[in-house]
C-alpha cells in the first residue's frame, strides 16, 4: 500500500520525520515501529521506567440505551449485567461457534452508556456485527462508531504514577485501581478519560482525549520524562507478558478458550452468544490451547512455523526476543494434553527442526 493511502493517527505529525523513526504499514495504519533510541531502550524503558505509545488506532464504540447492559451482557462472554460505573471490562465477544470475532474493553460510563474499546483492524467489522445483533436483538440500544472522536495515548511503566501524578488536577491517580477509569479529568490542562489497565505486563494508563489536543498532551508527557515507544516494543512486551494479539492468539477460527483466557468467559451467565459451542469445548475437551515456548537451539520461532515431537502438534502464533530471559520465546496454538511443561519439542524454521522446551508462561511477571 503506498505511503500516501495509509491512515494516520492525531499523533502523526509528532514522529513523522523526526529523526531515527522508523515507519511501518501496521494493518493500513502509518505507525512507529520505533524511535531513536530502539526497541531495546523503550523496553527497558517500560520495564524499569515509563513509556509512551500512540494507540490512537484503536477503534471505540459507543452503545448506549435502555437496553445496553442486558445486550452486550448477551454480546459478549464476560458478565456487563451489575458492572459499577468506572469499571472496565476485558472480554472476548463470540460467533455462534465460538469463534472470536474481537477481544475488547468495556468502559461503563454510566448507566446505560458503555464505551467499547477495540482492535484498530477488526473496528469496521466489530461496528458492523454489534448493529447487526443490535437489530437481531429487537432491543432498545444504539451503537456509534466514535473513533474519529478520539485520540489515545498509554503511559505504562512501573514510575508511570510518579509521572502522571504532577499533571492530573483533582484526583490522585494513584487511587484509580486497576481495570478502573476516573471519568474526565484534567491532564497538562487536556481533558482526558483516564483509565488504568495496560497491554506490556507494567502498571499503567490510557489517555483519551479529543484529536486537537492529542500532540500537545504527547508533548507535555514526554517532556515529564516518559520515553516515546512504537509497536516494536510493545509487541514485545505483550509476548512477555503472555496476552494474546487478535490476530494471532485469536482469530474466527480460535476461541477463548483455546487461547487460555478461559477466566473471560462466563459460562454462568444463561446465554450468550457462542455459549452452546463453548460449554460443548468444555464437556467434550478443548481440542488445542496455547503454550509457551522457549527455544534450546539457535532460531527464532516465527508465526505459522510448525511445532513436532514425533507429530505435527500445532504452530506457532507469535514469537521474539525477550530481552528479559536473554531468549527467544514464542506462543504456539498445540493439541491440547500433547505436552506438558518441560518437554521438548522441534520448531521447523526455514526447513530445519530447532528445539525448544515448553515452558510456564507468562514468560514475565512484575513484583
Amino acid at each position: 500500500m503506498a505511503e500516501s493511502n495509509l491512515k494516520r493517527t492525531p499523533l502523526h505529525p509528532v514522529y513523522s520525520g523526526r529523526p531515527g523513526v522508523k515507519m511501518v504499514d501496521f494493518g493500513g495504519w502509518d505507525m512507529p515501529v520505533q524511535f531513536a533510541n530502539g526497541i531495546l531502550a523503550e523496553h527497558k524503558a517500560v520495564r524499569e521506567g515509563v513509556g509512551l505509545f500512540d494507540v490512537s488506532h484503536m477503534g471505540e464504540i459507543s452503545v448506549e440505551g435502555p437496553d445496553a447492559e442486558t445486550f452486550l451482557d448477551l454480546l459478549v462472554t464476560n458478565r456487563v449485567r451489575g458492572a459499577e460505573e468506572g469499571q472496565c471490562l476485558y472480554t472476548p465477544m463470540c460467533r455462534g461457534d465460538g469463534g472470536t470475532v474481537d477481544d475488547l474493553l468495556i468502559y461503563v460510563l454510566e448507566s446505560g452508556h458503555y464505551l467499547l474499546v477495540v482492535n484498530a483492524a477488526n473496528t469496521d467489522k466489530d461496528f458492523l456485527w454489534i448493529s447487526d445483533q443490535i437489530k437481531a436483538s429487537r432491543m432498545d440500544a444504539k451503537a456509534e462508531n466514535v473513533s474519529s472522536k478520539w485520540a489515545q495515548l498509554a503511559l505504562q511503566g512501573p514510575k508511570a504514577v510518579d509521572l502522571l501524578t504532577p499533571l492530573v488536577s483533582g484526583i490522585d491517580p494513584g487511587n484509580v485501581d486497576y481495570y478502573r477509569h476516573a471519568g474526565m479529568v484534567s491532564v497538562a490542562g487536556v481533558e482526558v478519560l483516564l483509565s488504568r489497565t495496560g497491554y506490556t505486563g507494567e502498571d499503567g494508563f490510557e489517555l483519551y482525549c479529543s484529536p486537537e489536543n492529542a500532540v500537545g498532551l504527547w508533548k507535555a508527557l514526554e517532556d515529564a520524562g516518559a520515553e516515546a515507544c512504537g509497536l516494536g516494543a510493545r509487541d514485545v512486551l505483550r509476548l512477555e507478558a503472555r496476552l494474546p494479539l487478535y490476530g494471532h492468539e485469536l482469530t474466527d477460527e480460535i476461541s477463548p478458550l483455546e487461547a487460555g483466557i478461559g477466566m473471560f468467559v462466563n459460562l454462568d451467565k444463561d446465554e450468550f452468544t457462542g455459549r452452546e459451542a463453548l460449554v460443548a469445548q468444555k464437556e467434550h475437551g478443548i481440542p488445542r490451547r496455547v503454550y509457551g515456548l522457549e527455544m534450546t537451539e539457535a532460531g527464532v520461532a516465527r508465526e505459522g512455523y510448525s511445532v513436532y515431537t514425533a507429530e505435527l502438534l500445532g504452530t506457532v502464533t507469535s514469537g521474539g526476543r525477550s530481552p528479559v530471559r536473554e531468549s527467544f520465546i514464542a506462543l504456539a496454538l498445540l493439541k491440547r494434553g500433547s505436552v506438558k511443561i518441560g518437554d521438548t519439542v522441534e520448531v521447523e524454521i526455514r526447513g530445519k527442526r530447532k528445539s525448544a522446551r515448553i515452558v510456564k508462561t507468562p514468560f514475565y511477571r512484575r513484583k
